[in-house]
C-alpha cells in the first residue's frame, strides 16, 4: 500500500542524434518511387464527341490549358508551338497565326518559331503570308542563311522566277559565304541566264572578296566589252564605278561615270546621275559637285521638254538654268528651240505665255549679252511673227519702244509706236504712246495722240478726262471746257456719270459757280438720279454765301416734287434723310417738323408669288413705304390711324356696337390680310397691312407700333364711313 500511494518517477530518453546504419539518398528515394511508380497517373479515358456542344467544351478545355502553360511560363517557346500546332490541327489557321504572332512578340529572335510559323503557312497554301513571313524573318535576321534558303527554295518551287531572283539579289547585298553565291549561280544555270548583268556583277564581286583586284577589274571591263554600246546597262557601270571608288582610283570614278553618261538615254541614267552626285560631293571639288547637279537637272528638262514641246512652263526653267551657268551660245541654241514651239492655234489665250519666250530672250540679249542689234532682230523677229489681224500684245510694241529710248533712239521708238498703231490700234497701246512723250513732255503730241485716241474710242470717258486734265495742268482752261463739252456732247458713254463729275469737279475747282449750276440743271434735265439732287445740294451749302441755306433748302423742295412720281420710294426716301440731316444742322424746330411730316411710314405687307409655270408660289413679305403727301395714300393713313384709335377703345371700354360688329369682322376678314374697298368710297385699297407695322420715323414705342389690323379692319372701315355719310 505504501508503495502504490508514492510518486512515480519519469524519466527522459535522450534522442540518439548518431547517423544512422543505412543512409538513404535522394537519388534511391526517386528510384523507389519509379519502381513502385508512386507518381503515375493513370492515363485519360478516351472520349468520344458526339455533338458540337461536347466539341466546344473539349476545344475550350485545351485552350485553358494552353494558356496556363503560357501564363506560367512565357519564355518557353515549345508550349506556344505545341499551342499553334494544335490549332492548326483544327484547322484554326487564323487562331494559329494569332498565336505565333503572340510567341514572336516574345522572341522575335527564335528561329524555330520563325520556321514553324512560315511552314504552317506553306502548308496551307497561303503563299502571300508565308512571304510576308520569310521577308520579315530575313529582315530580322539577315545572317540565317536557313531563312534564305527556305524562302528562295519557296519562289522556285512556285515558279516565280523572277521573285527568286530578287530574293537572292537582296542575300547577295548581305555578303554571304561561298555557299550562298553558288546556289545563286546554280540557280541562274538552272535557267540558262548565263548573259545577265547581275551575274558578271557578282562575279567581280566574288573576285574582290577574296582579294583579286585586278582580276574583278578585268570581269567589269570585259563585261562593258561584252554588251557593248548597244545593251549598256547603268547598273554594271555603277557597280564599276563603286569597284574603282573603294580601290581609291577616283580619276577612273570620273571616266566610268562621264562614259555612260554619253552613251545611256536620259531616262535610264537616273540611278547613274544619283551615286555620281554622291560621289562627287565626297571626293569632287565645289565646281564638280555643280556640274553634276546642273547636268542632272539639264537632262530632266531636255526629257521633259522632249516630251511636250509645248510645255512653255518647263522651257521657262530650263532657259533659267542655262542662263545661270552657260555660255551665250548655248543659251541662244536653247532659246532658239524654244521659240521654235510655236502655238499651233492662233487665238491669244495659246499665245500668253509663248510671247513671254520672246520677251525673255530680248531682255537676256540686252541686259546679259549686251547685243543691242540683236535684241533689236529679236523684238523685231516677234513682232513679224504675231498674227495683229486676229491679235497682238500691246507689251511687246511697248517694250520695244522703250527699248529703242534706252538706246536713246528716239525717232525709232516713234517708228515702232506709230507702227502699232496703224496696224492694230488698241486702248494699251494708245496709252502707254501718250504716257512715252509725257514723259518726253512732247505735249503737242499728247494733244495730237489724245486726238487719234478719241477718233478711235470717242466712248471712252476716261480719255476725255485725261485729255482735259492735261489742258488744265497746262493752264488752258477754256481749251479743257471745251474738250469736256465735246465729250458729255457725245450720242454714246461708256460712264457718263463719271464724266459729269470730273467736269463738275473741274468747274467748283476753277471756282465758276455759276457753270456748275448750269452743269447741275443740264444733267438734272437728262436724269433725276436722287444722287444727283443731293450733290446739287451740298454744293450749294458749300458754297459761303448768305443765301445758302435758302438755296439748298429750295434744292431739297424741288427734288421732293420731282420724285413724287418716282418709282424707286428708296430713292425718295434717301433724298428725305439727307434733308433732315441738312434740317438737323442747319434747320430750326419748324423746318425739322415739316421734314419730319414728309418722312414715310414704313408697313410690311403680303403679295402673291406665282412659279415660272405659271403655278401659285406662296406669299412673299416685303417692306413699302407710305408718303404723308402722297394724295393716293391718304386714306390709308386715316384708316391706320382709326384702327389704332378704334382698338385703343376696344381695350379701355368695349360698346355694343363693338360686339355686334366682332362677327362681322370675322366672317369677312381676308385670309389674306386685304380688305376689299366697299363701293361707297372709291380709293384704292390693292394691298393691306399685316399685323406688325414698322415706323422708322416716329418716336413711338414698339407696343403703340403693333396693331390688330388684320383682325378689326373690314368693320372699322364699315363703321368710319358709315359716321362720315351721316
Amino acid at each position: 500500500h505504501a508503495q502504490t500511494s508514492a510518486k512515480p518517477t519519469w524519466t527522459h530518453k535522450v534522442k540518439n542524434k548518431a547517423p544512422a546504419e543505412v543512409q538513404i539518398t535522394a537519388e534511391q528515394l526517386l528510384r523507389e518511387a519509379k519502381e513502385r511508380e508512386l507518381e503515375l497517373l493513370p492515363p485519360p479515358p478516351k472520349q468520344k464527341i458526339t455533338d458540337e456542344e461536347e466539341l466546344n467544351d473539349y476545344k475550350l478545355k485545351k485552350r485553358k490549358g494552353f494558356e496556363d502553360n503560357i501564363r506560367k511560363n512565357r519564355t518557353v517557346i515549345s508550349n506556344w508551338i505545341k499551342y499553334a500546332q494544335w490549332e492548326e490541327s483544327l484547322k484554326e489557321i487564323q487562331r494559329a497565326r494569332s498565336i505565333y504572332e503572340r510567341a514572336l512578340d516574345v522572341d522575335h529572335r527564335n528561329i524555330t518559331l520563325w520556321l514553324k510559323y512560315a511552314e504552317m503557312e506553306m502548308k496551307s497554301r497561303q503563299v502571300n503570308h508565308a512571304r510576308n513571313i520569310w521577308d520579315r524573318a530575313i529582315t530580322i535576321l539577315p545572317r540565317v542563311n536557313q531563312f534564305w534558303y527556305k524562302y528562295t527554295y519557296m519562289e522556285e518551287m512556285l515558279g516565280n522566277v523572277a521573285g527568286c531572283r530578287q530574293v537572292f539579289e537582296r542575300w547577295m547585298e548581305w555578303e554571304p559565304e561561298e555557299q550562298a553565291w553558288h546556289s545563286y549561280i546554280n540557280f541562274e544555270l538552272r535557267y540558262k541566264e548565263v548573259d545577265k548583268v547581275k551575274n558578271w556583277i557578282k562575279y567581280a564581286r566574288f573576285e574582290e572578296k577574296h582579294g583579286y583586284i585586278a582580276h574583278g577589274r578585268k570581269v567589269y571591263e570585259r563585261a562593258v566589252e561584252f554588251f557593248g554600246e548597244d545593251h549598256v546597262d547603268e547598273n554594271l557601270f555603277v557597280a564599276f564605278a563603286k569597284f574603282e571608288e573603294t580601290q581609291k582610283e577616283f580619276e577612273r570614278v570620273r571616266v566610268i561615270y562621264k562614259y555612260a553618261l554619253d552613251r545611256i538615254p536620259k531616262h535610264q541614267a537616273q540611278e547613274l546621275f544619283k551615286y555620281y552626285t554622291m560621289f562627287e560631293k565626297k571626293f569632287g571639288d565645289r565646281r564638280g559637285i555643280e556640274d553634276v547637279i546642273v547636268s542632272k537637272r539639264r537632262f530632266q528638262y531636255e526629257e521633259e521638254v522632249k516630251a511636250n514641246p509645248h510645255n512653255y512652263d518647263a522651257w521657262f526653267d530650263y532657259l533659267r538654268l542655262v542662263e545661270n551657268d552657260a555660255d551665250p551660245d548655248t543659251v541662244r541654241e536653247v532659246y532658239e528651240r524654244a521659240i521654235a514651239n510655236m502655238p499651233p492655234i492662233q487665238e491669244k489665250r495659246h499665245w500668253k505665255r509663248y510671247i513671254y519666250l520672246w520677251i525673255n530672250y530680248a531682255l537676256y540679249e540686252e541686259l546679259e549679252v549686251k547685243d543691242p542689234e540683236r535684241t533689236r532682230q529679236v523684238y523685231q523677229a516677234s513682232l513679224d511673227l504675231i498674227p495683229h489681224k486676229k491679235f497682238t500684245f500691246a507689251k511687246m510694241w511697248l517694250l520695244y519702244a522703250q527699248f529703242e529710248i534706252r538706246q536713246k533712239n528716239l525717232q525709232g521708238a516713234r517708228r515702232v509706236m506709230g507702227t502699232a498703231i496703224g496696224k492694230c490700234p488698241k486702248n494699251k497701246l494708245l496709252k502707254g504712246y501718250i504716257e512715252l512723250e509725257l514723259q518726253l513732255r512732247e505735249f503737242d503730241r499728247c494733244r495730237k495722240l489724245y486726238e487719234k485716241y478719241l477718233e478711235f474710242s470717242p466712248e471712252n470717258c476716261t480719255t476725255w478726262i485725261k485729255f482735259a486734265e492735261l489742258e488744265t495742268i497746262l493752264g488752258d482752261t477754256e481749251r479743257a471746257r471745251g474738250i469736256f463739252e465735246l465729250a458729255i456732247g457725245q450720242p454714246r458713254l461708256d460712264m457718263p456719270e463719271v464724266l459729269w463729275k470730273s467736269y463738275i469737279d473741274f468747274e467748283i475747282e476753277q471756282e465758276e459757280y455759276g457753270n456748275t449750276r448750269n452743269l447741275y440743271k443740264r444733267l438734272l434735265q437728262r436724269t433725276q438720279h436722287v444722287k444727283v439732287w443731293i450733290s446739287y445740294a451740298k454744293f450749294e451749302l458749300s458754297i459761303d454765301s448768305p443765301d445758302r441755306l435758302q438755296k439748298c433748302r429750295q434744292i431739297f423742295e424741288e427734288a421732293n416734287k420731282s420724285l413724287r412720281n418716282c418709282e424707286e420710294k428708296e430713292e425718295r426716301l434717301m433724298l428725305l434723310e439727307s434733308w433732315s440731316d441738312f434740317e438737323k444742322e442747319f434747320g430750326s424746330d419748324s423746318t425739322m417738323e415739316r421734314v419730319r411730316k414728309l418722312l414715310p411710314e414704313k408697313v410690311k405687307k403680303r403679295r402673291k408669288l406665282t412659279a415660272e409655270d405659271g403655278s401659285d408660289a406662296g406669299w412673299e413679305e416685303y417692306y413699302d413705304y407710305i408718303f404723308p403727301e402722297d394724295a393716293a395714300n391718304q386714306p390709308n393713313l386715316k384708316l391706320l390711324a382709326m384702327a389704332k384709335m378704334w382698338k385703343r377703345q376696344q381695350v379701355v371700354e368695349p360698346t355694343e356696337e363693338d360686339a355686334e360688329n366682332a362677327p362681322m369682322v370675322e366672317g369677312t376678314s381676308s385670309p389674306s390680310d386685304e380688305p376689299v374697298a366697299p363701293p361707297e368710297n372709291g380709293s384704292d385699297r390693292n394691298t393691306a397691312t399685316e399685323t406688325e407695322r414698322e415706323a422708322t420715323y416716329d418716336d413711338r414705342d414698339d407696343d403703340e407700333r403693333r396693331s390688330s389690323w388684320t383682325d378689326f379692319s373690314t368693320d372699322l372701315f364699315y363703321t368710319t364711313n358709315n359716321k362720315m355719310c351721316s
